[in-house]
């Protein structure tokens, strides 16, 4: 079990479960091995293959359920639904990395758990390059939040877990609102997520409520835009700018970080912010009052996130 305290938001670095994922090669006895990561804020745990309970009628990379404790988990084959095939004749130590959502767990297959890194953000670039990444392309560069070097000049890739889970099927987020009798909201919000997904889910719910969606793909670029806004609005930015909604674990800049360094920056230090996190606990919580935050979501429920944009910007007019 991972203890959520372990590596301190705002410490210039995040810690990844190193997995990999192992490809037959076109000739022999060759294979390539496909090397990724995933944040640790997004795992529960790590554990040795369970006994499945097979599902009729489900798709073929959703290997089964198992009982875990007393929660039922579904179980994906993440190379099967990456379409690669595996070596024939190596000799593969599978795990399942389980992984929370909103309050829904999930366990993905990999071929081996390695180890967990802690890198530093600067580290970590964008994953520029096109096309699909595996044997049948699933996997494209949506789904890859960023990369990443390691010992030999091998490349990590660092995986959006929340937009390959919402492609599965087996989570979808309620983002669909009925905004008929809901007061519409002037001005401009920001959005703070590494994940395009995310970002697109909440951008379009608040886009429903009258607001202009600015978007940031972590902390850092979150303050260039806000730069931005000010070279533009000046000191009205706070009259323009109603709402910043942050993910909190960003690679660069998370967002508590983030929050800290704008709370103490006069200019932006009015703009109130609501994080909107797919991990869910009290010490996130508390952590996220403690550096300025308004408001603390669990993703993804638009009724849930339209309330408390309401709330915190209604609060702020009062004030």
């Amino acid at each position: 079990m991972f203890d959520d305290n372990v590596l301190k938001t705002g410490s210039g670095e995040m810690e990844l479960v190193d997995f990999r994922i192992f490809k037959k090669g076109k000739e022999g006895d060759s294979y390539y091995e496909g090397i990724y990561g995933v944040n640790v804020a997004k795992v529960k745990e790590i554990i040795k293959m369970p006994n499945l309970t097979e599902l009729p009628g489900t798709p073929e990379y959703i290997e089964g359920i198992f009982d875990l404790r007393g929660v039922v988990i579904p179980v994906v084959n993440l190379a099967r639904w990456m379409g690669i095939e595996a070596p024939a004749q190596m000799v593969l130590k599978p795990r399942v990395i389980i992984s929370e959502f909103s309050n829904i767990y999930i366990g993905f297959i990999v071929h081996e758990a390695k180890r967990i890194r802690r890198i530093n953000w600067k580290n970590i670039e964008p994953a520029n390059f096109s096309g699909g990444v595996g044997g049948g392309g699933a996997l494209d560069k949506s789904k890859i939040t960023g990369v990443t070097r390691i010992e030999n000049d091998d490349v990590l890739l660092i995986l959006d877990l929340e937009s390959i889970v919402q492609e599965l099927g087996i989570y979808q987020p309620k983002m669909e609102i009925d905004i008929a009798d809901f007061q519409q909201i002037d001005g401009f919000a920001l959005v703070l997520d590494d994940s395009m997904t995310a970002r697109h889910l909440v951008g379009d719910a608040l886009s429903k409520m009258g607001l202009k969606v600015l978007e940031a793909k972590d902390g850092s670029d979150g303050i260039e835009k806000l730069n931005d806004l000010y070279a533009m609005y000046k000191d009205e930015l706070s009259d323009v700018l109603k709402i910043i909604i942050s993910d909190v674990e960003m690679p660069q800049m998370d967002g508590f970080h983030f929050a800290s360094v704008i709370k103490q920056d006069k200019r932006f230090a009015n703009i109130p912010i609501i994080f909107n996190s797919s991990i869910s606990n009290q010490f996130s919580e508390s952590q996220g009052k403690q550096v300025g935050g308004e408001g603390y979501l669990t993703k993804f429920n638009a009724t849930q996130l339209y309330n408390e944009v309401t709330r915190v910007i209604n609060n702020h007019k009062q004030q």
